[in-house]
């Protein structure tokens, strides 16, 4: 009998998505790659995956604004956290230098995260691709000569490619918050300190105040708040808030009060807070 997790992951085996999965779950899962987040939401929604990781957020290149789209249209929910360190790095088959690379594949965060790198040689063109370890992987297969991958250390281990530079990324302190999801619905636990939650305001002045002195009043701590377009409708935006407390009964009776108050209110997920990683050597 398989009694491992079945995780969707946006990504291939070695991806940062992969070691998110990995790491978090600190035990063997059964990995299902996606080639988009909203296939790994329809993974997760059609029970063909226990559960998903998604990014969210990265330190560099900031939020993933279509994932807090998906997590508000779907019957989806967070059932925790992680923050990754992203150390990357650069590379490509064997026998082969910088001077001999034209070409750089990669996810376009991944790009955005190394732009200062790839300014500093101009000489090699940007190419997007849908991944970080299948940019790799397809280096590998294909037998490309002259084109190079950015991606984690583990994707030029498993893919045997020679790493032609380490750390590339604009800042050493880089990491990406992936969110672990599911279909079940919120519940407090003992261990959960931190919770997720969307709504929308009138379209007035003060009327996003009037929310936020509720979590005051409470002594609510924000540690996100995120606003995201609503399509069809200019100007108007729903609230993505991330929040932590002290006493578990102020939070029940903020949420419960918000809840009145905001339009469109959906809490995401009560779970337990990651920890921000510390420094970590690269690659």
């Amino acid at each position: 009998m398989n009694d491992r997790l079945t995780v969707a992951i946006q990504g291939e085996r070695a991806s940062y998505h992969d070691l998110a999965a990995r790491s978090y779950f600190h035990r063997p899962v059964q990995v299902q790659e996606c080639r988009t987040f909203r296939q790994v939401c329809a993974a997760v929604l059609e029970g063909r995956a226990d559960l998903g990781v998604m990014a969210i957020e990265n330190s560099l290149a900031g939020s993933l604004l279509p994932n807090y789209s998906l997590l508000e249209s779907h019957p989806l929910f967070i059932e925790g956290e992680i923050y990754l360190p992203i150390h990357q790095c650069l590379m490509a088959l064997p026998g082969q230098t910088l001077a001999d690379i034209h070409t750089v594949r990669s996810h376009p965060m991944a790009l955005h995260q190394c732009s200062e790198f790839l300014e500093r040689h101009p000489a090699l063109r940007a190419m997007e691709a849908f991944d970080t370890a299948g940019s790799a992987r397809e280096i590998r297969e294909q037998g490309l000569r002259g084109v190079a991958a950015i991606a984690a250390g583990e994707a030029a281990r498993r893919y045997q490619l020679t790493i032609l530079a380490r750390g590339i990324e604009n800042q050493r302190e880089n990491y990406t918050r992936f969110l672990v999801i599911g279909g079940r619905p919120p519940q407090p636990t003992p261990a959960a300190d931190k919770a997720s939650l969307s709504f929308r305001v009138a379209h007035r002045p003060g009327a996003l105040v009037e929310v936020l002195e509720i979590f005051r009043r409470h002594r609510i701590n924000l540690t996100l708040i995120q606003s995201v377009p609503i399509p069809g409708r200019p100007t108007e935006y729903a609230f993505h808030v991330d929040i932590t407390w002290a006493a578990p009964e102020a939070f029940q009776e903020a949420i419960h009060t918000v809840r009145e108050l905001a339009a469109g209110f959906k809490l995401l997920g009560i779970y337990k807070a990651g920890e921000l990683p510390h420094d970590h050597p690269r690659g």
